[in-house]
């Protein structure tokens, strides 16, 4: 654990758009910050330079080097570089530079975490930025409902966009392959932080596949850190339109029997009128921590100021 006075190690893990929110707002209270990030995007920029050049995807990789440029001028010149896409429908059409240039170092370096590195380092990133895995993963999921002319048949959907698009009921998610090798400076970084942040972000291909990463679920579960869940701000419109916050928890705890929490963070307007999350919560070994972190605005963002603020709370700061 960090000695008194320093700022905490803190390591979030996820992908897409709610790690980006995550580490947006950890940034905030700490620079001794690793993102640990899901590799299993198989659509848009990402898949097309994943089957072609048979490497991780960089497209969740690309968002959190984003989110971690540094805050100033050249900073956010520099993310918003990473970020924009080139126009039109051409060989080039709908990559982003981001992609790009992690996917142009990976060939010239053969390793992803030294490409990675060397990003980070070119565009002062505040923190450090790893991938869930050493190889690309699949998602597959057991959907019932997924065929509507069979609502009760089960079917299997293959592949992190088809499983968020699919119709239906998840019942179950795996990794293929099912016990893919962790990155060992992930596995390090577990062991080294005081605190461990899981979400916000889609269920089934941005949170729980780290729980199914036998060694990283390992080193979670064997970590004095303490774990904190953050969790979304409305049932998304892919893979869980109808979860409660309860039933959030629930599945996870279905995917990652052995885990156990010590903080569950969730905003009113998903936790008021759900009588059993505190239940659910408390049955992982965490306490419940309602607070507002969503945008003023009233869209589904989590607001970076307000959820650094229920960190910092949580971590003493």
């Amino acid at each position: 654990m960090n000695p008194f006075g320093a700022l905490p190690a803190v390591v979030a893990l996820g992908g897409g758009h709610g790690l980006s929110a995550s580490l947006s707002a950890l940034r905030q209270i700490t620079t001794r910050l690793t993102a640990i990030v899901t590799v299993a995007d198989d659509g848009g920029s990402s898949g097309r330079l994943r089957d072609e050049f048979k490497i991780l995807p960089p497209g969740d990789l690309r968002m959190a080097l984003a989110a971690l440029c540094g805050d100033d001028e050249v900073g956010r010149a520099w993310a918003k570089v990473l970020q924009s896409r080139f126009p039109g429908d051409g060989p080039l059409g709908g990559h982003s530079i981001g992609n790009l240039l992690i996917a142009g170092l990976w060939q010239q370096l053969s390793d992803p975490v030294a490409g990675l590195d060397m990003v980070a380092a070119m565009l002062h990133v505040e923190g450090r930025v790893l991938p869930m895995a050493a190889v690309p993963l699949v998602i597959e999921a057991d959907v019932i409902g997924a065929d509507p002319t069979n609502p009760d048949e089960l079917s299997v959907v293959v592949g992190q966009e088809e499983v968020a698009l699919a119709i239906g009921d998840i019942a179950d998610v795996r990794l293929v392959p099912q016990e893919p090798p962790a990155v060992p400076a992930a596995l390090a970084a577990i062991r080294q932080a005081d605190y461990i942040v899981l979400g916000p972000g889609s269920w089934y291909s941005s949170v729980i596949p780290h729980l199914l990463v036998p060694e990283l679920a390992e080193a979670i579960g064997r970590s004095s850190a303490r774990r904190i869940l953050t969790l979304n701000l409305v049932p998304t419109a892919d893979e869980t339109p109808a979860y409660t916050a309860s039933r959030h928890l629930e599945v996870l705890a279905q995917h990652a029997p052995g885990l156990r929490l010590d903080a569950v963070v969730a905003d009113p307007s998903f936790a008021n009128g759900d009588p059993h999350l505190a239940t659910f919560a408390s049955s992982l070994g965490a306490e419940l921590i309602v607070a507002p972190v969503r945008m003023r605005d009233g869209s589904a963002r989590h607001d970076p100021l307000l959820l650094a603020s229920v960190y910092a709370g949580i971590m003493g700061l």
